[in-house]
C-alpha cells in the first residue's frame, strides 16, 4: 500500500477493506453513509460489504447512467441524508464511476455546508480522472458538469480489482485520460502508454501506470486546486470532447466521456499545428493510432455550427474568446490559446476526415 498526499488522501492498495475499515472507524456510530449506483451496487459493494455491515452503514443507490447526472439525483442524495439524521461530522462514502464521484462529492459539499465524503472509484476514468482534483457537479440545461463546486474528498482509494468488472469500452474510456496525461507530461509516459497492452491486461502493471498518471494530476492540482493558471492544462482535449459529449447526448447517440476526449484531442492536436508548432507527423501519427482504437463518432458539416455553439459555453472561456489548451510538442503545453472561429471549423473538418484518407494536405 502507498499513500500520496496532495490535498486528498490518495491510497493505492490492494487491501479495500482495510484501509476503508481505518477511515469509517473515526466517525461517530450511525454517522457514515455510502452513495452508489445500481451498477456498482452489484458489481462492486461485495468487496467492501463486510465493512459496511460491521458500521451499519447506511446505503443509497440511484440510477447508473451520465443522463441520470442531474439535479433530480442530487436531491435524492439531500433527501436520504437528511432522513437518516447526517450532520456536519458524518461521511459520506461514494463508491462507483465518475458519474457517482462527482455527484456524490457536489451532494456532501452542499448538504449543511459541507460534510466529509471519500471517493472509491471503479472504473478506469474515475481512478486516474474524476474522483481526484476537487471538480465536484452534475450536469444542467444539456451542459456537462455546468453546476458544481471545488471541493476535495477526504481520501481516495484505488484499487484495480474493481476494473475487473468494466467492459472495454470503459476502460478505453478511462485510458483516453491517461493518454491526454501522457501528451501533456512527457515523451516517457507518452511511450509507456503506447506500450501497454490494452488487449491483455495485467491488472498489477496497470496499477503502477495509473499511479503515474494520477501523480500528473496531483502535481496540476497542488499547484492551481481551482484552475486559474497551469491546472488548465488537464483540460487539454476537453473544450472540443465536452461538446462531442454534449451534441452526442443531444442527438440520441450517447459516446463515453473517454471517447469524447479522444476525439476533442485529435482536433486539438490540428490547432496546436496550427497555433503552436506541433510537427504535421504527429499530428498524423498519433491521430491515426486514436483512430485504430477508438474508431470515430461520425459528423457531417453541417454539424459543426452546433458544435461551435457548445463550445462557447465552456467554462473556461473568457468573454468571447474560447480558450484552449495546446501543445507545442508532446510533454509541453500551452494555456488559454485563443482560437478564431474559421479555425475550429478547420478542426472539425479534419477530424472528420480522419480515418477516410490522407488529411495532411489539408493543412
Amino acid at each position: 500500500m502507498t499513500d500520496s498526499k496532495v490535498h486528498s488522501n490518495i491510497i493505492f492498495s490492494q487491501q479495500i477493506d482495510t484501509e476503508l475499515r481505518k477511515i469509517v472507524q473515526k466517525y461517530p456510530a450511525g454517522k457514515v453513509f455510502l452513495l452508489t449506483d445500481q451498477t456498482a451496487a452489484g458489481y462492486c459493494l461485495p468487496l467492501i460489504q463486510a465493512v459496511l455491515d460491521e458500521f451499519s452503514v447506511k446505503q443509497i443507490a440511484i440510477p447508473s447512467g451520465e443522463e441520470n447526472k442531474n439535479i433530480q439525483s442530487v436531491g435524492l442524495v439531500w433527501d436520504f441524508l437528511s432522513n437518516n439524521g447526517a450532520d456536519r461530522k458524518s461521511l459520506l462514502i461514494n463508491i462507483g464511476g465518475g458519474m457517482l464521484t462527482d455527484l456524490g462529492g457536489f451532494a456532501a459539499s452542499t448538504f449543511k455546508r459541507g460534510l466529509d465524503f471519500i471517493n472509491i472509484p471503479t472504473t478506469l476514468l474515475a481512478q486516474v480522472d474524476a474522483s481526484l482534483g476537487g471538480k465536484t457537479g452534475f450536469n444542467f440545461n444539456g451542459l456537462k458538469n455546468e453546476i458544481g463546486v471545488f471541493m476535495e474528498p477526504n481520501s481516495v482509494l484505488i484499487n484495480t480489482n474493481f476494473l475487473k468488472t468494466i467492459d472495454r469500452e470503459n476502460f478505453l474510456s478511462g485510458y483516453a485520460e491517461m493518454l491526454k496525461h501522457g501528451l501533456i507530461k512527457s515523451r516517457e509516459h507518452w511511450d509507456e502508454l503506447l506500450a501497454y497492452d490494452m488487449e491483455k491486461i495485467d491488472y498489477d502493471a496497470l496499477q503502477e501506470i495509473i499511479a503515474h498518471s494520477v501523480a500528473v494530476k496531483e502535481w496540476h492540482v497542488l499547484n492551481d486546486l481551482t484552475e486559474q493558471n497551469i491546472r488548465k492544462a488537464l483540460n487539454f482535449g476537453h473544450t472540443v470532447g465536452h461538446a462531442f459529449e454534449s451534441y452526442a447526448m443531444k442527438t440520441s447517440r450517447p459516446i463515453l466521456h473517454g471517447y469524447a476526449v479522444v476525439y476533442g484531442m485529435i482536433a486539438e492536436l490540428y490547432l496546436s499545428v496550427k497555433q503552436c508548432g506541433l510537427g504535421i507527423g504527429e499530428l498524423n501519427s498519433i491521430s491515426s493510432w486514436m483512430i485504430n482504437k477508438y474508431g470515430k463518432f461520425e459528423i457531417q458539416e453541417n454539424d459543426f455550427e452546433a458544435l461551435y455553439q457548445l463550445m462557447t459555453h465552456d467554462k473556461k472561456n473568457e468573454g468571447q474568446r474560447i480558450n484552449f489548451t495546446l501543445i507545442p510538442e508532446i510533454g509541453k503545453v500551452e494555456i488559454n490559446v485563443d482560437c478564431s472561429k474559421e479555425l475550429i471549423i478547420e478542426a472539425l473538418k479534419y477530424y472528420k476526415n480522419c480515418g477516410l484518407r490522407d488529411t495532411s494536405s489539408e493543412l
